[in-house]
């Protein structure tokens, strides 16, 4: 405490703070560690891993199944959505999407009527005694059905979709940590994949880990730290390449899975939060001064533990101190947390998203509520079959915020599962 007292002092006096993330100095690439340099001065540290494969099994011209991605999306001035998957029914399914307190009224006039060898859905009054409904529409329903969206989305896509193993050439994994960690907190996971075989990339963001860290608050903007990542995407992207994110890295895998829909081939999003765009908040610690955050680090970081992990034991205590899972300079996690502006990133652009998406959520994570990762998955699913789904959106009970670091056994079979997944025939 006494030392955190010292270094707001100093931050207070000179501008800057004392625990300044600089890379660090080394003449060997070891252990799978290099650095790049994504802008003049700007160098972030990556992990590049390529394992040992004494034997590459070569991709088959016949695995995997095709899913074909058919729907319409539509925005109304309200701001509700209202999404319709076409198939190769008659007409197509409906689906309500709750935004906020509402549910979009949906927009009924471009629907087929019922062909003969279809019956028509039962009302309320007529289920019990087998007779239509004589009840009339009121005018205040026949226009709600005329009601036009003020921007309409037509998404018609297929993809094939295929099992991505550990002995595949042609398949890299990505991992993107979120505010205030580095690529440590996925070492198991790193260590997991790259014993089976697969090649792992992960680098640290600005101003975490290793990087680089600029002493600018512009550097810190999404569109900054996305810039970066697409960067270290060209530079290590296979032919397949899945993303997996976790917390603010989630936003950056999004914004690579929409802009690069042909070589990204699956999505991970690990306690992501809800498809909104983001905005920083006007009310938070976070806008103090740098030298009141730099004075108020150690309750920041107990603050981190009691809300990112589901128990405050020594193991978790470890944890949080040998991964770097919240080790950032104040000037650093400031400029993070205010330059956090999206607004593209809107449920829009979540639901333009064409590739499988796996959620894990970690049951007790108090930063992102579960009904966010729920919202996710609305909004992400329409397109995929079923069954999928119903195997992919887990809830992991024994975890928090950090799950992959809580509970990494579970979450690498999770993820392993989901590589290896694919449809069994076209859907």
């Amino acid at each position: 405490m006494f030392t955190s007292f010292v270094d707001g002092i100093f931050c207070c006096f000179t501008g800057k703070s004392t625990n300044v993330v600089i890379p660090i100095e080394s003449s060997e690439p070891t252990d799978g560690f290099e650095f790049v340099e994504v802008k003049p001065g700007r160098v972030l540290r990556v992990r590049h891993i390529i394992p040992d494969r004494p034997v590459v099994e070569e991709p088959g011209t016949g695995e995997g199944g095709t899913v074909s991605c058919k729907r319409k999306i539509s925005v109304y001035r309200n701001g509700q959505l209202l999404i319709e998957n076409v198939n190769e029914a008659t007409h197509p399914e409906l689906v309500r999407y709750q935004n906020g307190d509402g549910t979009v009224d949906t927009d009924v006039s471009n629907c087929e009527a019922p062909t003969a060898g279809q019956a028509a859905e039962p009302t309320p009054g007529s289920a019990a005694t087998g007779q239509a409904s004589d009840t009339k529409p009121s005018p205040q329903q026949v226009q709600r059905r005329r009601r036009k969206p003020k921007r309409s989305i037509v998404i018609d896509c297929e993809r094939k979709i295929t099992c991505c193993k550990g002995t595949h050439p042609d398949v890299a994994l990505f991992f993107i940590h979120g505010v205030g960690g580095s690529l440590d907190i996925w070492g198991s996971q790193l260590d997991y994949f790259s014993q089976l075989g697969y090649e792992v990339i992960a680098p640290d963001l600005a101003g975490h880990g290793a990087s680089s860290a600029p002493q600018i608050p512009a550097a810190y903007t999404f569109y900054a730290l996305a810039e970066d990542v697409r960067i270290i995407f060209k530079q290590y992207a296979k032919r397949r390449n899945i993303l997996v994110g976790h917390s603010y890295g989630v936003s950056f895998c999004t914004f690579l899975a929409h802009e690069y829909p042909e070589q990204v081939h699956k999505v991970v999003m690990i306690n992501g939060g809800g498809p909104t765009a983001l905005e920083p908040s006007l009310c938070s610690v976070f806008n103090l001064p740098t030298c009141v955050l730099n004075f108020l680090s150690p309750c920041l970081t107990w603050s981190f533990l009691m809300a990112g992990f589901a128990h405050q034991g020594t193991r978790e205590k470890k944890l949080l101190k040998e991964n770097n899972a919240f080790n950032v300079s104040s000037f650093v996690l400031r400029s993070m947390m205010s330059g956090q502006y999206w607004p593209e990133g809107d449920e829009v652009y979540h639901a333009e998203i064409t590739v499988p998406v796996l959620l894990v959520h970690g049951m007790y994570d108090k930063f992102v509520p579960v009904q966010e990762d729920q919202r996710m998955a609305e909004l992400t699913r329409y397109w995929c079959a079923q069954t999928y789904h119903k195997l992919f959106t887990p809830i992991i009970d024994d975890g928090s915020h950090m799950v992959m670091m809580e509970c990494p056994d579970v979450v690498n079979t999770l993820l392993h599962k989901f590589f290896l997944w694919q449809p069994a025939t076209a859907s």
